[in-house]
């Protein structure tokens, strides 16, 4: 833990680089992501503090793998209720890729469903991106709706 109070003390003594933030949160990306610890946006995409508003999701590995999650409810309930189970051909592949990649499909077409951002997307003012980030590589794959595939960026 002392490494983590070290470096958050440092962190606070760059004022001049955090200025700016100062007038408040301006994202322009709204990144949705997994609530897996080893997934931290803002290290994969390289963006500054301010530049990403991150909304973190409960994981699906565990609903595919029917884990026992009595001791959360809170979460249990949410992903109960938050969509179908993610469709997964393979339950013995650890990083459960296929039922992941689902469910960035699932919560694409939620947003879409969206009035204002579907008219945000035909106006050509927003546009919405499905990732896939493999942990155990490093390697980010987006969806491509022509091919239908997750490929590597």
């Amino acid at each position: 833990m002392q490494p983590l109070i070290d470096n958050a003390r440092l962190f606070g003594q760059r004022p001049e680089e955090f200025a700016r933030l100062a007038e408040g949160p301006s994202p322009q990306v709204l990144f949705i992501t997994c609530s897996d610890s080893r997934v931290v946006p803002a290290l994969i995409t390289g963006a500054r503090p301010g530049e990403l508003f991150e909304l973190r999701t409960a994981a699906v590995g565990a609903v595919v793998r029917r884990d026992d999650l009595a001791a959360v409810p809170a979460a249990r309930d949410r992903l109960v209720h938050a969509a179908d189970e993610p469709k997964c051909s393979d339950i013995t592949d650890p990083t459960v890729a296929e039922a992941v990649q689902n469910r960035v499909l699932t919560q694409l077409e939620r947003l879409r469903a969206y009035p204002c951002i579907e008219k945000r997307l035909e106006a050509g003012e927003l546009q919405l991106h499905g990732w896939y980030y493999e942990v155990h590589t490093g390697i980010v794959r987006e969806h491509h709706a022509e091919s239908g595939t997750f490929e590597m960026v």
